[in-house]
């Protein structure tokens, strides 16, 4: 506990970010040791200044940093720190790995089999489905999927694995106590319960617009590889791809419609290298020698046979696709009346080969 006290006020100290700490744990030892060091002695570290040194030298708020112990122990929050064994190995290799990790659930050591999936927040029917399937299909096969728990293309990622009964890592930009989106509350409970939240700020600490960058660094050095799903040209998850680039990590991307905005970053990064992936599968085959021997290739369900279907249905069936389609559309292609086309639409949905989305549109599931 003694030791435990140090790293956290180590995470305290004004203006000693996750590098400069790395510095200092390089120079001293421990965080023990930097806190008996004098102004001159830790002013010789790399970058630590004379300011720096003074607020490490003066610092005295050790009862703050006492509460911080003892609400993470009135909360289940373990709190986790570089030299301990539950440490993510994969984390700890990278520049500026955090000090103190603040953890909700618990990390396993298969998380080291791990992929991120990112996109944009204001994602598309044709991202959220491409997402789902494709997390649902990655959990199911044994890897465990790590996101940001932001709206859009990380919430229904972390929503698919959980539905596929896996692993999933949620990385939060704000205090553990702090959720963000506040929607979001349930889902990281449901995360808890069988994967884990883990987040590096203090707790209370809002979601902050700068907290956001820290938190994508994270979510790339936890996975082997970073599939983006859908992203605008300015999108926040191109500063996960770029962590994920200076950390060795794989870059996967889905193509988009070259029309729509929110395709513009993903079809940038395809153009500059990035490994184009249109399904799960392939981004398995990309991984296999690195997660050889813990694929569920015999526990995963095979493809659903199609349920038998009257002629109607299999005409109806034929001609929907991936991509929504208005209940007029279809009806207007398939010259069917308007009461018969809904009629069969809707034993297409219970037999669970269609879907409905907002507005009646329709696609296949």
């Amino acid at each position: 506990m003694s030791d435990l006290k140090y790293w956290l006020a180590l995470n305290f100290v004004p203006d000693i970010g996750p590098v400069s700490a790395g510095r200092l744990l390089a120079a001293f030892g421990s965080p023990e040791n930097i806190f008996q060091m004098s102004v001159r002695e830790l002013r010789q570290v790399e970058d630590i200044g004379e300011n720096r040194a003074r607020n490490i030298a003066a610092f005295n708020q050790w009862q703050k940093v006492q509460k911080e112990i003892e609400k993470a122990e009135k909360n289940n929050v373990h709190l986790i720190t570089r030299n301990d064994k539950s440490y993510p190995e994969i984390l700890k290799r990278i520049h500026g790995a955090p000090a103190v990790l603040y953890v909700r659930g618990g990390l396993k050591d298969s998380d080291k089999y791990a992929i991120a999936m990112v996109g944009s927040r204001t994602s598309t029917n044709y991202g959220m489905q491409t997402a789902e399937k494709m997390s649902y299909k990655l959990s199911a096969s044994g890897l465990t999927v790590v996101s940001g728990m932001a709206r859009g293309i990380d919430s229904v990622s972390h929503k698919s694995a959980l539905k596929a009964g896996g692993r999933t890592i949620a990385v939060l930009g704000s205090g553990i106590d702090v959720p963000y989106p506040p929607e979001n509350r349930k889902l990281v409970d449901e995360i808890a319960s069988s994967g884990a939240v883990i987040s590096e700020f203090p707790f209370g600490t809002l979601p902050n617009r700068e907290n956001f960058p820290r938190r994508n660094r994270i979510i790339s050095a936890l996975s082997l590889g970073v599939i983006v799903v859908e992203a605008a040209l300015d999108s926040g998850s191109l500063i996960t791809v770029a962590y994920a680039l200076e950390q060795g990590r794989e870059v996967f991307a889905v193509p988009g419609n070259i029309t729509s905005k929110n395709s513009k970053g993903t079809n940038d990064l395809i153009k500059k290298g990035a490994k184009l992936v249109e399904s799960a599968e392939e981004v398995l085959e990309e991984l296999r020698p690195l997660i050889k021997g813990i694929l569920k290739e015999d526990k995963i369900c095979a493809e659903k046979s199609l349920p038998v279907m009257s002629d109607d249905e299999k005409a109806l069936y034929n001609y929907l696709g991936s991509e929504p389609k208005h209940v007029d559309s279809i009806i207007r292609d398939i010259n069917m009346p308007t009461s018969k086309a809904l009629s069969i639409l809707l034993s297409l949905e219970l037999k669970g080969v269609v879907r409905q989305s907002q507005g009646k549109n329709f696609s296949l599931n």
